[in-house]
Order: C-alpha cells, then structure tokens, then sequence
C-alpha cells in the first residue's frame, strides 16, 4: 500500500484497525524511496511534513487514530536533525501519552542514510533543555559528535 497523508487519513479506517503504523516525515519518501519501503513493509505508511502542514492536529489525529482502530504499535521514522521531523516522534509519545492505551512504538532517524533506533526516553529528555544541558556537561564530548553533523553548530564554533 501507497503511503498516504496522516491529516487526510480517515481515522475509522479499515486498514487502520490494529495495524502496525508507519509514521514519517514525507521528505524521507523522495529521498530515500527504499529504505522507507523497508520500514512500511507490513505496516499502514502515514506520511506528514510537520513544516509545510504545520503541528497543529497532528497529537489529535493521532490520539483519535489510537481510540478508534486500536493500532497494535507505532514505528515513526524521521530525518535527523531536523526540529520539523523531530515533533513527530514527541507527538506519538504524546498521543499515546494522552489514551493511556499501552500500545508500543519504536523511534528511528536516519543519519547519512543509516537508520538509528532512539530510545523513547531520548525523545523525552530532549524537550527538558536543563536535563540535556547536565548530560552535556557530563558528556562534553558529545559536541564534537554534533560538530561533525551540524552546520549550525560548526558556524556556532567559528564565530
């Protein structure tokens, strides 16, 4: 099946009852056709661009998806380092948050074409900035790993 578009996906669905979904960012699709093929096999493939389409019903969507079709778990697969990409993994978190419904998902970014699974905890702490600031004072080396990745960081470092 064709990925389709999260927002316009009706949430009763018959392909949606207790299925395995896909959630991605849609600039993955024309990028990396293939990979997303690999992670949508036996899943429904919702696709959504949180910065053309804005976040505003993404969390409801989701939450309304979870309370109506009952999904069996949720794989969400995005760009890494992009702050658009990243609220589809904490919008998941929250929608299931919200419906306390016990239902699994597994985070995934892709970095220089390579899949990199993300502990749900890390999406969590992410949106603590005191909490990453500690890790990173535990962990300073860690800003050299962003230095190799970020342009906005290695401009930070030059200036």
């Amino acid at each position: 099946m064709s990925p389709m578009k999260l927002l316009e996906v009706w949430v009763k669905a018959p392909f949606l009852r207790e299925a395995s979904i896909l959630i991605s960012s849609e600039c993955l699709w024309q990028l990396h056709r293939e990979i997303c093929g690999n992670f949508s096999r036996n899943r429904v493939s919702l696709t959504i661009c949180p910065e053309r389409e804005g976040c505003k019903g993404i969390v409801s969507k989701l939450a309304t998806i979870i309370r109506t079709s009952n999904p069996k778990d949720f794989t969400v697969l995005t760009m890494e380092g992009s702050p658009h990409c990243f609220l589809l993994h904490t919008s998941v978190l929250q929608a299931l948050f919200l419906t306390g419904m016990g239902i699994k998902s597994r985070h995934f970014v892709l970095l220089e074409g390579i899949p990199l699974e993300i502990q749900p905890d890390a999406i969590r702490t992410a949106r603590y900035l005191h909490l990453v600031d500690r890790i990173i004072r535990k962990c300073p080396d860690a800003l050299d790993e962003l230095g190799k990745i970020s342009h906005e960081k290695t401009d930070a470092m030059e200036g």
